[in-house]
């Protein structure tokens, strides 16, 4: 073709593509697909950089025949996610058949061209595990970019085109960049954000193609309009739609807007009727319809419709490809059409199991201005040129910059259920052949609405290929890929389910000195860390920025005094990242000089994070500035509200002083772990006694802010109180005591201060606060066990000098806990030198009398009906607080609890599974607030679900539960069963510890890194 003379060089020779046929697509093996005999026939085939390939193929072979021979000609391992599309006689885009026989579909050859495109888009690029198949989808967004048919904001438009311009010609270079964009058009309006286009590529300095290849896939993996194909439709009023098919399910679009989603879970059947498209629902209560119903233009058009869905779900949802079905003897009835190929589990199995060889490419045809080459090392060779194949996220500065939007859309309503489509009929009966269905749930179908916590996740115990052929081995995990020093190694596949155990030999590929996990337990928990100080720096200041009423000095505090602390800490986890590269080798820099080991950077950035003493001490102050006024407080609460917030806001801002805690405590697990000889020793132990007098200065400084928090947190989960935060007061516990009054044993909501004991019961406020009903004061109360006199068990009697009160404890354990704190309490309200301060707000105080043991039964009992109408689950934005755990769970926490809690926060990569379920699923999940917080990723922005852990057992599977793995724990409360595996046993020993301090009450001993603070 004319196409192919302009060109010196092919598709497949650009990429570096051998003479020999590589790798087939649908059926493994090393020659190229054998072909019937006949007549020889040339076929056209234009590649996703838009050269045009001939392929020889005979008269009667499928399609599949020449689709094995595109993909042996790119040597493509990965070739399912392609197609072949064409143009048919009507003038209408299909796909070639891969079982019919190709010159059936095609009908003219010689005058048509198919064209070698994406056809299946997985939710997130880190499920490709090669860089030639993310090298094409590269291909794919740039050619749907240029059509107008990926639709986005200009900047992240602008942003995506920087990244193929990086790509192309390497860093950014004024005439040439400019120049570049003048004879290249990469977006339909192109010229209106030159500018913008140009201020981006400025910034990618240093990144390679494989890099600007990444990056580009993962600002595309977020919009809405990735991977859509619409195909316009009415629905019964006439109202012009487009339909769509994800991995998800069914969309339905107006215009470029998503006004709707069927999961597959939801969807029972989907058929056409000569022009209706119809899709049959499973049974729901509170759906009007069971069968929508969508008019096409044509019986063609819901045809071709119809067979792309079946194949998504058969893609996405399938553990294997669908068997054919038997032919019938006398006649038949609908369509015999079926998937083919193998699913996406199939690939990542076979790409993860097989031990091919992989060929490294070139990339000819991209300018290396950059001074990089896209061709893999060996290990020994010079590091700097083996960047050229990690498939960098960029530092975690430096990815917020390039994230646009959420990272992930959970998709709600959907169920774990997976079911099998069985086509026939011309419709796809999803109830049918149920035993083929996988075990649980694939990315995107995630409930969370439901009790189980289903999300999209990653993890670093799936094996996965993603770095260099060269150098890593097929299936070696994400922690040990070939990365570049400055990028986050944790990004992974999103929502894969796995069955089987990772080798046991590629996991002795990296690192297993327990120093090594200690570092590791460091960069995780400083990547949380980071995100949490965004929060303070750019969430909330963003939204009082917006805010006039919001006062200027307040906004100055904070700015002046967070800002630098968190720009600190993004140079911090930037060297942290490196050295933890270096010592994985992934940049082979372990040849050239000694990186395992972490105590000299440790001891560089404490020292420099000791010229922000003064930054830190002001952090108190920012707390109380904040409840000054109440708009200031108004807008708070309003922030709280934000996803983004996934904690009370005054938690975020005292994380600067809990994070000295945490370096304490890693640099005390060092020194012990190391011996004196150590070459790290040194570092470490310089280092911790550094962080050791800062902690000493700044203990006053956390005690109060602590404190303080706690009341203010517990002022907003509290009504008909007031005067709460006060000075000298302070918070011990917290919790569920039976109450018994003449109508008997009722719950209530108990809150031990150091100078009274308020009780409460749940309200009916908007956010469910807890409306206070009594005050005991502690001044001369004494205390008495009284199960005998009462005959109720854990029970014991508070005298007060105004009124007695008889409680009851869940267990002896909380009994003994409640009965210590509070004879702890009367010791300090004695030594108090206001004995009788009144809590109750006005009105409530004048009724305080009437709330003895029976003059407010009544009322007590009515507050009881109407809080009991609630659950956990119809809470709001603030109904998963501490307060509500221990309501729902019926237990207590104390200030030591909490204190224990500060220190015991971790952050890392898990794989989850049900109590049903078959598969694994990879999780970012971070341990803070007595809480399991789960992210697809650490780059996520808020959590899309959250495990409370109150009340929860953390134990190890028994062999009843034949859970053969290594490193597992499990979480049940009542019938919630959880497994969670860890990747070592390190981190799982962490794990279990952190959880342990939620979830079992701690006594009043502090423990050793507190105990100098009280």
């Amino acid at each position: 073709s004319s196409r192919r003379k302009q060109k010196s060089s092919t598709a497949g020779q650009r990429l570096g593509a051998p003479e020999s046929f590589g790798v087939s697509t649908l059926e493994p093996g090393l020659r190229p697909p054998t072909q019937p005999p006949g007549k020889l026939v040339s076929i056209r085939v234009q590649m996703l950089d838009d050269t045009q390939e001939v392929f020889q193929i005979s008269q009667r072979s499928p399609g599949k025949v020449l689709f094995d021979l595109v993909c042996a000609h790119l040597n493509l391992t990965e070739g399912d996610y392609f197609g072949l599309e064409y143009q048919d006689q009507r003038k209408m885009t299909v796909w070639l058949d891969l079982l019919k026989p190709t010159l059936k579909q095609i009908r003219r050859p010689k005058n048509t061209i198919l064209r070698f495109v994406v056809k299946f888009f997985p939710p997130d690029h880190t499920q490709l595990m090669e860089e030639l198949t993310r090298y094409l989808f590269a291909l794919q967004i740039k050619h749907d970019l240029a059509c107008g048919r990926l639709i986005c904001n200009d900047t992240s438009a602008a942003l995506m085109v920087s990244h193929i311009i990086q790509s192309e010609i390497g860093d950014f270079d004024d005439t040439q960049s400019w120049q570049h964009l003048l004879h290249n058009k990469y977006l339909p309006d192109q010229d209106a954000i030159r500018d913008k286009i140009t201020d981006c590529h400025r910034k990618h300095v240093g990144q390679t193609p494989a890099e600007s290849d990444y990056q580009l896939l993962e600002i595309a993996r977020r919009l809405e309009m990735y991977g859509i194909r619409l195909h316009p439709a009415k629905d019964r009023e006439g109202i012009k739609l487009n339909l769509a098919v994800a991995h998800t399910g069914v969309l339905v679009f107006q215009g470029y807007t998503k006004i709707n989603a069927f999961n597959w879970s939801k969807i029972r059947k989907l058929s056409f009727k000569r022009k209706r498209f119809l899709i049959k629902l499973r049974a729901d209560p509170n759906s009007h319809h069971d069968t929508l119903e969508f008019a096409m233009a044509s019986r063609d058009c819901c045809k071709i419709f119809w067979k792309i869905c079946v194949e998504y779900h058969a893609f996405f949802r399938l553990f294997e490809e669908p068997k054919p079905k038997p032919k019938p003897i006398l006649f038949t009835r609908g369509s015999s059409f079926r998937f083919s190929g193998r699913t996406q589990k199939q690939i990542i199995d076979y790409v993860k199991d097989s031990e091919l060889k992989k060929v490294p490419f070139e990339r000819l045809s991209t300018s290396s201005t950059n001074g990089f080459h896209s061709l893999p090392t060996a290990p020994g060779s010079d590091p700097i040129q083996s960047r050229q194949n990690h498939h960098s996220t960029g530092s975690a500065q430096d990815q917020q910059l390039l994230n646009p939007g959420p990272s992930c859309r959970a998709n709600k309503g959907s169920s774990s259920s997976i079911p099998y489509i069985d086509c026939s009929d011309s419709e796809c009966d999803m109830t049918k052949n149920i035993r083929a269905t996988r075990g649980s749930p694939s990315s995107g179908d995630s409930p969370l609405g439901s009790p189980h916590v289903v999300v999209n996740g990653n993890g670093p115990v799936n094996d996965q290929v993603m770095g260099s052929p060269s150098v890593l081995g097929p299936g070696q995990s994400p922690e040990r890929q070939q990365l570049s020093p400055l990028t986050s190694p944790l990004l992974t596949e999103a929502g894969y389910v796995r069955n089987d155990d990772e080798d046991e030999a590629r996991r002795k590929k990296f690192p297993t000195d327990k120093a090594y996990f200690i570092a590791k337990e460091l960069l995780t928990t400083e990547r949380t860390y980071l995100k949490d100080l965004q929060v303070i720096t750019e969430s909330f200041q963003s939204i009082v920025g917006k805010d006039e009423a919001f006062p200027d000095p307040v906004k100055n505090l904070i700015s002046a005094n967070y800002d630098p602390v968190y720009k600190f800490h993004q140079g911090f986890l930037k060297e942290v990242e490196q050295r933890l590269a270096q010592w994985e080798g992934r940049s082979n820099a372990h040849i050239k000089g000694d990186y395992q080991r972490i105590g000299d950077v440790l001891l560089k950035n404490i020292q420099g994070l000791r010229q922000l003493t003064i930054h830190l001490q002001k952090h108190s102050e920012c707390l109380v500035e904040l409840e000054t006024s109440r708009k200031v407080e108004t807008l708070c609460r309003e922030f709280e509200q934000q996803r983004v917030c996934y904690l009370p806001f005054n938690i975020f801002l005292l994380r600067p002083l809990h994070r000295l805690l945490h370096y304490k405590l890693i640099l005390e697990r060092l020194c012990k772990h190391y011996p004196p000889t150590h070459d790290d020793f040194r570092d470490c132990r310089a280092a911790l006694a550094d962080i050791s007098e800062m902690v000493l200065q700044l203990q006053g400084t956390m005690m109060k802010m602590e404190n303080f928090q706690k009341l203010l947190e517990l002022k907003k989960d509290l009504t008909g109180i007031d005067g709460l935060v006060i000075p000298g007061r302070e918070f011990i516990r917290l919790g569920c005591l039976s109450k018994l009054s003449g109508k008997g044993l009722q719950q209530r909501m108990f809150f031990l201060f150091s100078d009274s004991l308020i009780y409460t019961s749940r309200g009916m406020t908007p956010s469910n606060q807890f409306k206070v009903h009594g005050q005991l004061p502690l001044y001369g109360m004494t205390i008495r066990e009284s199960e005998e006199e009462w005959g109720v068990p854990h029970s014991f009697t508070l005298f007060g000098q105004r009124q007695s009160v008889v409680v009851a404890a869940s267990c002896a354990a909380e009994m003994e806990r409640w009965v210590e704190d509070i004879r702890l309490a009367i010791d300090l309200a004695e030594q108090s030198s206001s004995p009788d301060t009144d809590l109750l707000s006005s009105s409530l105080s004048e009724n305080s009398k009437s709330l003895s043991e029976d003059g407010g039964a009544e009322q007590e009992m009515e507050d009881e009906l109407c809080s009991s109408r609630s659950s956990l689950e119809r809470q709001g934005h603030r109904g998963n607080t501490t307060v509500h755990v221990c309501w729902h769970r019926n237990t207590s926490v104390s200030m030591v609890d909490f204190s224990v809690a500060v220190e015991n926060q971790l952050s890392g990569n898990l794989l989850r599974k049900f109590k049903n379920s078959n598969g694994w699923q990879k999780l970012w999940v971070v341990f803070t607030n007595f809480s399991l917080f789960f992210y697809k990723s650490h780059q996520d922005d808020y959590p899309l679900a959250s495990l409370p852990l109150l009340g929860y057992s953390v134990t190890v599977p028994s062999e009843s539960e034949n859970i053969h793995k290594d490193y597992v724990f499990k979480l049940h409360f009542k019938s919630h069963v959880y497994y969670f595996r860890s990747e070592s046993e390190y981190t799982f020993e962490r794990w279990m510890e952190v959880i342990r301090s939620a979830t079992c009450s701690a006594s009043r001993s502090l423990p050793s890194t507190r105990k100098d603070l009280y």
